[in-house]
């Protein structure tokens, strides 16, 4: 485990530069929305997740560090959490939140490590 899933995995497919806006995002237990934002900035890199109705419209942010595969063809993010973990994330209000080191410290504690698969 590491403290810092801020980052993209080796083994996640990702690429720097690659556009994720759109791309479907599949949790361990089925799909949970779409990609709404991304950062790949060294640290915090993340998603911001639209959850549609499955949990009332929520938006979430993602650690890079949960991601485990990119589906460029399917544009599809694979995720490496359960969509009750993701349930569980501090809400995302806005674009301040994404520059908020108190909020970015309530997520990472929220995911706490790499995925599990």
């Amino acid at each position: 485990m590491s403290a810092n899933v801020w980052g993209y995995l080796p083994d996640s497919g990702y690429r720097a530069g690659t556009v994720l806006v759109g791309y479907g995002v599949e949790a361990v237990d089925g799909s949970i929305g779409k990609v709404d934002k991304h950062s790949d900035e060294v640290d915090s890199a993340h998603l911001v997740v639209d959850t549609g109705p499955w949990i009332l419209g929520r938006r979430v942010v993602l650690p890079a560090g949960t991601v485990t595969g990119i589906d460029q063809q399917e544009q599809k993010v694979y995720v490496g959490r359960t969509k009750d973990e993701i349930k569980r994330a501090p809400d995302f209000e806005s674009a301040g939140h994404e520059s908020s080191a108190d909020y970015l410290h309530q997520v990472g504690v929220c995911f706490g490590g790499f995925p599990l698969v």
